[in-house]
């Protein structure tokens, strides 16, 4: 059957009356996690809230003012999964998110004109497509395109729209001959009625379960973004229409004018400025990383020369790295000296370097990690990894000496 919602896509409330309602559960995602909710599995006699298909999302709402938190397919019939029961044979009113509602409508019918024209222009055809949160992408049946494609395709595509050609839905039965001149990636198996055909005038003719605009001008406008390899000799084309346009616009600009404030550069020079900043970091970092062993080969020495030194020795750089400790542990030597070192944050996270005697490593190490949250491997009088917490680092520092002191005076 053909839902409201399909015969009449710009329709935002509608009247309808409850046909079942029952206890349900239901797999939402929540802050990227997905989680098990209860909730009510609600018929109605009809709908102007889409169940996703078609490459399509499906709508949000409400029904009788309860919020519609999904809405599934089940061969004929629209199932909304709300979170509050509803009285069978119960007159409500539906509302549609229209935001949502006419933004899925501009993508899809966009994937359509890009579809249509890419096969014409190219020859290449549409394999499938997805609807997404932030962009669309569409997978054509063509390992590379060739330079220019996409600059033309798109030129292409944005005439269509701004010769405001008609769009319109037609419904056919399964025997109808107009069909063997229909674009179609197949039928689903539990298709039930008449086939729904969205014929964009003098370009496509296509099934299509979907909603869509009504005229292309209505689509605003179209951006390609670009493709990439895709899976098995494939090619994905990234592309927005209508108002995530203006919105990846308004963002572009937002992100330019910090730029130009960060950078104290006009737009045209931000990619010659960072590419500068970029090689400047590069010269500082192998400067410093110079330093730092500089550094460390003198903390050692220090160390080495001082007649005082004992068989412990600990020090903590925030800014230094593996190597830093490394070139420490290696210059001093730890077969008969409890080597302790830490770099990163003083009370945050880190990494680590316990070099000494193996039996020291053997008896403290599982302490030592316990105690400064950490992940590491032991070998050869090493142990050597991440801290998730350098907060107890003195507390550490403390056991070693002890133990070190312990062992002299034994």
């Amino acid at each position: 059957m053909a839902f409201q919602c399909q015969r009449d896509c710009y329709m935002q409330e509608f009247s309808t009356s409850v046909v079942s309602c029952s206890e349900a559960e239901l797999q939402l995602e929540n802050n990227g996690k997905k989680e098990k909710v209860k909730g009510y599995n609600v018929k109605l006699k009809d709908t102007i809230l889409f169940p996703e298909g078609g490459g399509q999302p499906d709508d949000r709402g409400t029904i009788g003012g309860v919020s519609v938190l999904r809405v599934l397919r089940q061969g004929p019939e629209a199932v909304h999964f709300v979170d509050a029961p509803l009285e069978e044979g119960q007159e409500v009113q539906l509302t549609v998110d229209w935001g949502r509602r006419f933004d899925h409508m501009q993508q899809h019918s966009g994937q359509h004109l890009v579809t249509a024209v890419a096969e014409t222009m190219f020859g290449y055809k549409t394999t499938s497509w997805e609807l997404g949160r932030q962009r669309s992408s569409i997978e054509l049946d063509t390992p590379t395109v060739k330079p220019g494609e996409m600059e033309a395709l798109e030129a292409a595509v944005n005439q269509r729209i701004r010769d405001n050609l008609p769009v319109t839905v037609q419904l056919l039965s399964l025997d109808d001959p107009a069909l063997e001149k229909v674009r179609s990636r197949g039928l689903p198996d539990d298709l039930a009625g008449p086939i729904r055909i969205i014929d964009i005038e003098g370009v496509d003719t296509n099934m299509c379960c979907g909603t869509h605009v009504s005229n292309l001008s209505h689509l605003q406008v179209i951006k390609i973004l670009g493709t990439e390899k895709g899976k098995k000799s494939k090619t994905n084309l990234s592309f927005l229409a209508g108002s995530r346009v203006l919105k990846y616009a308004e963002k572009s600009h937002s992100i330019e004018k910090s730029l130009v404030g960060l950078l104290k550069t006009g737009s045209e020079e931000h990619v010659e400025a960072v590419d500068k900043l970029q090689k400047t970091v590069k010269r500082l970092q192998k400067s410093n990383l110079t330093l730092l062993r500089d550094m460390a080969v003198l903390i050692a020495q220090s160390f080495k020369n001082n007649p005082e030194g004992g068989n412990f020795f600990s020090v903590h750089n925030k800014d230094g790295d593996n190597e830093f400790m490394n070139t420490i542990a290696n210059e001093i030597g730890f077969e008969h000296t409890t080597i302790f070192l830490t770099v990163g944050e003083e009370k945050g996270a880190g990494m680590f370097l316990l070099a000494a005697p193996t039996c020291v490593v053997d008896s403290m190490g599982k302490r030592v990690l316990e105690l400064l949250e950490g992940k590491g491997a032991g070998k050869n009088g090493r142990l050597q990894g991440k801290a998730g917490s350098l907060a107890k680092r003195a507390e550490v520092e403390n056991l070693l000496r002890d133990h070190c002191s312990q062992a002299k005076s034994g």
